[in-house]
């Protein structure tokens, strides 16, 4: 019979560790004498000392690293790449693009549902004003005068609601999410971002508007239901000229601004105005309801485009006839003049949007910069500042209340003047509000919410505050002071003669009216350069560098519409044309605020869910790492300090007979041919341990 296995040598004389191992054997090699165990190996132990607490910065740093977001489409989580358009791939390659998106592009780089409907309506205004010029005048007059009968309480509180969602958006939970990847960069640093904002504030309306707007108020037409002197008049007036070019016009332009840069930055859609109503609408924003939200603000930038240029040919020519180049202002001058500076701006069309259009409000942007700087130092500086402050605060003191404002205690002559100015105004800057809208989107990549809202609303409603102050206050002071601009009875305030007249009271008035000209003429000529740029984006799908046959096309149609308006009754036309043609955008208008909140909503939840998720996972892991190592270094301090003498003798006798050889069962000795050692069972008896058992 088989001879037990015994120890080979007792624990007053132990062998070192593995000294009868075979090579490579190293499973269960006992320690050396004064070691610590090893946990049954002889590689490195990695646990960490039980006593020690698992260390906050770790759990920081995986927290950390769980905020990563992975972007998701929230309108459509299938759609994983989300790639804005490439505007320096090549035509077909951004066409593709496109129509990989269901945009339908036709000859000619396109959109035919859009493109000619549009075009046939242009015309067919165009040509009927012009062939019947009182009867479109008349025709547009009543429409003006029903909206603002029985729909201008819509466009009020229209304006009222696009401010409150503007600021819900800029200062709620929503104004982390970033207009692009989570991440990215602002395109465009913050000075820069700031100019841009400034040049599209800047237009030809606070030019031909700047001084005789707060004029008006005061003397010739205050707004009903105000009274006073003429000095309440006149702070009376300013405040009401904020009203008009403060937020209220800014929180359209945000509106759509933000509802764009979304769709565009950080959903990867064309530069067009039906997607930002795809949250709505979904798949049949592509079909007929797409092609028509599409028309409708061509048609409304259209309108509100030729609107300002025939604003500023009138005051172009007042400018020329106030520096006697000419003697009088008649509708032939005033049709050369849109053929004139049309031309121009189709050069600059022509040369590019980097020649044209930059070089361009560059240029504008100093000029005016000069005229109000020069005009600070020349006119009654400290009054100017005075007046700004107290008007600013009769604006904060009554801001809802002139915001909703609806004439219904003033009657006939209240729905009047609401007509010439507020809710020509309203109408004016929804119409506008395709243009500025596309623009403001395309410069604001990488912005947060929170940052686009406060610029948009706060930069451009900062530089007409002061713009307005100063013009305005210029001609206020000099009204006070000498009451010659405008006396008791008279006629009502000229808006396009009264900034060259107030400009020839000044130290270097020629010069100054000079330079008017030439600021008018520029806006002239970027508005029609950029808003044709918009229009025909808008009409090719969405395209960011369209047709340059198509953008002529607009270009010269801009010219002939605002000529079409001038003859048919000049500015009644004008505010009647914008006013009609804003309707129907408004309510698009209120369509995107609703849509942009959904989709917000989405976007959000989505983003936070994800967030929670890898929380969730960083936590369990790092909970499940400190329950790893304390249980380890418990262990082995355990079998340390209770276990391990025990153990150890125990664990060399199994591994020396283990390793000792095989012993031969036939005549009881080694594979050496020694005799087997004999164990002590004393000694076992001692170790806690039973004596080994006899063969």
């Amino acid at each position: 019979m088989t001879q037990g296995r015994e120890p080979s040598s007792s624990p007053a004389d132990p062998q070192p560790a593995g000294a009868h191992a075979a090579p490579g054997s190293t499973a269960f090699d006992a320690p050396a004498p004064g070691e610590a165990p090893t946990a049954f190996s002889d590689a490195p132990s990695t646990a960490v000392d039980p006593r020690e607490e698992p260390t906050a910065a770790s759990l920081e740093e995986r927290l950390g690293h769980a905020d990563r977001y992975d972007f998701v489409d929230p309108l459509d989580p299938d759609r994983r790449e989300v790639e804005p358009i490439d505007d320096s791939g090549s035509d077909d390659e951004i066409t593709e693009q496109l129509r990989g998106q269901g945009v339908k592009i036709g000859r000619g780089g396109v959109t035919p549902a859009v493109f000619y409907p549009a075009i046939g309506i242009v015309v067919l205004v165009t040509a009927l004003a012009m062939v019947f010029p009182d009867g479109t005048g008349a025709v547009l007059e009543s429409i003006q005068g029903w909206i603002v009968r029985d729909l201008g309480w819509f466009y009020m509180l229209t304006i009222g609601i696009l401010i409150g969602f503007a600021v819900f958006f800029g200062v709620s939970k929503y104004g982390r999410i970033r207009l692009g990847r989570d991440g990215e960069k602002p395109e465009f640093g913050l000075l820069s971002w700031f100019a841009m904002l400034f040049a599209a504030g800047m237009g030809i309306g606070l030019v031909f508007f700047g001084v005789a707007e707060p004029l008006t108020y005061m003397t010739s037409d205050p707004k009903p239901g105000t009274d006073g002197p003429p000095s309440a008049l006149a702070e009376q007036g300013l405040a009401q000229t904020f009203i008009h070019w403060g937020l209220h016009p800014w929180a359209c332009y945000a509106i759509i601004g933000l509802a764009l840069a979304y769709g565009i930055h950080r959903r990867g859609r064309p530069v067009s105005i039906r997607w930002a109503l795809e949250p709505l609408f979904g798949e049949r924003i592509k079909g007929w309801l797409g092609d028509t939200v599409d028309v409708i603000a061509v048609l409304g930038t259209l309108f509100g485009v030729a609107t300002s240029l025939g604003l500023g040919v009138q005051q172009i020519a007042a400018g020329v006839q106030s520096i006697g180049i000419i003697s009088e202002v008649n509708n032939t001058i005033l049709v050369v003049l849109v053929v004139i500076i049309t031309l121009l701006a189709t050069t600059s069309v022509v040369t590019g949007l980097g020649a044209g259009i930059k070089w361009l409000s560059n240029i504008n942007l100093s000029v005016a910069g000069l005229l109000l700087i020069s005009l600070i130092i020349m006119g009654p500086t400290v009054f100017l500042f005075r007046e700004m402050i107290q008007a600013f605060g009769l604006y904060l003191a009554n801001f809802f209340q002139m915001t909703f404002d609806t004439a219904a205690y003033t009657g006939e002559e209240g729905q009047t003047w609401a007509s010439s100015w507020t809710i020509f105004y309203w109408g004016w800057w929804i119409s506008w509000a395709p243009f500025v809208g596309v623009f403001i989107a395309r410069i604001s990549r990488g912005r947060t919410i929170r940052e686009f809202i406060a610029g948009v609303l706060l930069v451009p409603t900062m530089v007409s505050f002061v713009w307005f102050s100063v013009l305005g206050g210029i001609a206020i002071h000099r009204q006070l002071t000498q009451g010659d601009l405008w006396h008791e009875g008279g006629e009502a305030i000229v808006p396009e003669k009264a900034l060259f007249t107030v400009l020839s009271d000044l130290p270097a008035g020629p010069v100054l009216s000079v330079v008017a000209i030439l600021l008018v003429a520029i806006f002239f000529i970027t508005s029609s350069d950029s808003g044709s740029l918009v229009v025909d984006m808008l009409s090719s799908g969405g395209h960011p560098n369209p047709p340059l046959w198509s953008r002529v096309v607009w270009a010269f149609l801009e010219g002939l519409v605002a000529i079409a308006l001038l003859l048919s009754n000049g500015l009644t036309s004008l505010q009647a044309g914008s006013l009609i043609t804003a309707l129907p955008f408004s309510v698009i208008l209120l369509l995107m605020a609703f849509a942009t909140l959904k989709t917000l909503k989405l976007d959000h939840a989505m983003v936070e869910e994800q967030k929670l998720l890898h929380r969730a996972e960083a936590i369990s892991e790092h909970i499940t790492d400190s329950m790893a190592d304390r249980v380890t270094g418990h262990v082995n301090e355990q079998f340390a300090g209770e276990w391990g003498e025990v153990l150890d003798d125990r664990i060399d006798y199994r591994i020396s007979r283990t390793r000792a050889g095989r012993v031969d069962a036939g005549r009881g000795r080694t594979a050496t041919g020694e005799q087997p050692a004999v164990a002590d069972p004393d000694a076992a008896r001692k170790r806690g341990g039973k004596p080994p058992r006899k063969g």
